[in-house]
């Protein structure tokens, strides 16, 4: 959308007045341009590049479009082009990375500049002092409707690249998830004009607190929009960059702090979908509060593959199913302590809130049903697995 003013002040100019102006067109615009470098530090350099000759053929066919306007008689003289030469100005200072202040503060020296050398012109002419002020008055209306068509330029082409830089970095979000192959995804990586990290790291956090958590997260960090597989309902996903060193996961730690995430491992970024998946295994852990799966490896590998584990726990305790349920419940129990104790007595009894010489009779009867098993390696290792 293209703003406009209706501009009702009438100037006329005296055709002497206005072949006057119109022969220091180029050199009042030379020196808006000028002073615009000098003054606006965005600006700075932009003379002699092409940029320089961007402002400068704006600024000419916005003073060539002005005097248009102040010699008319009464009737609406045409100003689309002017109009249309700010719009794209604003476009392209949009694309050029300049901000709409800075923008704003060229149209401020600008127009203070044309004013003087263009006022000066036409004193020199012989304007009367009753054109002079209607003068004035539509410069700046008229630099008002030049400046709102640049905003609107300006903010146009953010929405319109922001949204395809947005789509692109979901292509890459979701191409670092789906596991592409890393010509792929740092082709999608450049086409966001996102800057690969050292690594990256998996988190996954309620959608309510998603919002808090980026204000204190890399600007840079991912957010996947579509449907992720495995994420829980209710849940976000997020890749945060960072150099996978101590020191970069204790302040993303830090910086979650308050929330309900879980903290995948960092990895090298085109892994990322490694970190993800393990992300998903430690949410489903059930834990509450920030959780960084660091510290939950144990319980991951035991949960990896619960069928596998069920059928080896079953396997381990097959020497007991002939027991009263009661005296196997106590020897399943007495295994498990003497397994992780590594065989103390006295700590399993504390444990289990036993005598010691309760335990010596269990570890007995496990001697018993289980014969020279208890000291073979591989057995060990297996119910260590299966009880732990």
């Amino acid at each position: 959308m293209r703003p406009g003013t209706q501009m009702q002040t009438i100037v006329g100019l005296d055709p002497t007045v206005a072949d006057a102006l119109r022969s220091r067109l180029a050199e009042v615009a030379d020196r808006a341009v000028l002073a615009i470098i000098d003054e606006v530090p965005s600006y700075a350099g932009a003379l002699t590049g092409r940029m320089g000759e961007v402002i400068r053929n704006a600024v000419q066919l916005a003073l060539g479009g002005f005097l248009t306007l102040a010699t008319r008689q009464g009737a609406e003289a045409p100003r689309a082009p002017a109009i249309e030469g700010a719009y794209q100005l604003g476009r392209g200072e949009a694309r050029s990375g300049r901000t709409v202040e800075a923008l704003l503060a060229a149209y401020r020296v600008g127009a203070r500049t044309s004013w003087r050398d263009m006022a000066d012109a036409a004193v020199e002419a012989g304007i009367d002092a009753g054109q002079l002020a209607r003068f004035a008055e539509l410069v700046f209306a008229y630099i008002d409707e030049l400046s709102a068509a640049s905003v609107a330029g300006h903010t146009d082409e953010l929405e319109s690249s922001g949204r395809i830089r947005q789509r692109n970095l979901e292509r890459l979000a979701r191409a670092l998830l789906g596991d592409a192959p890393p010509d792929v995804v740092t082709a999608a990586a450049e086409r966001a004009e996102w800057e690969p990290p050292g690594a990256l790291t998996a988190v996954v956090l309620p959608e309510s607190q998603v919002s808090h958590a980026l204000t204190a997260l890399d600007p840079h960090t991912l957010q996947p929009t579509d449907d992720v597989p495995g994420l829980p309902e209710g849940h976000a996903s997020l890749l945060v960059p960072g150099t996978g060193s101590a020191t970069a996961r204790r302040a993303l730690l830090r910086a979650l702090q308050g929330t309900d995430a879980v903290v995948g491992p960092s990895t090298p970024w085109l892994e990322a979908a490694a970190s993800h998946r393990r992300t998903l295994r430690c949410a489903a852990l059930g834990l509450e509060g920030l959780v960084d799966s660091d510290d939950h490896l144990a319980a991951l590998v035991l949960s990896a593959d619960p069928e596998a584990r069920a059928d080896l726990r079953a396997r381990v305790l097959a020497p007991l199913a002939d027991l009263r349920p009661s005296t196997a419940e106590k020897l399943t129990d007495t295994l498990r302590s003497w397994l992780l104790h590594h065989g103390r007595r006295d700590a399993v009894a504390e444990e289990l809130f036993v005598h010691a010489q309760t335990v010596r009779y269990r570890v007995g009867q496990l001697r018993e049903v289980y014969g020279d098993r208890l000291d073979d390696p591989a057995f060990v290792l297996e119910a260590t697995l299966a009880l732990a």
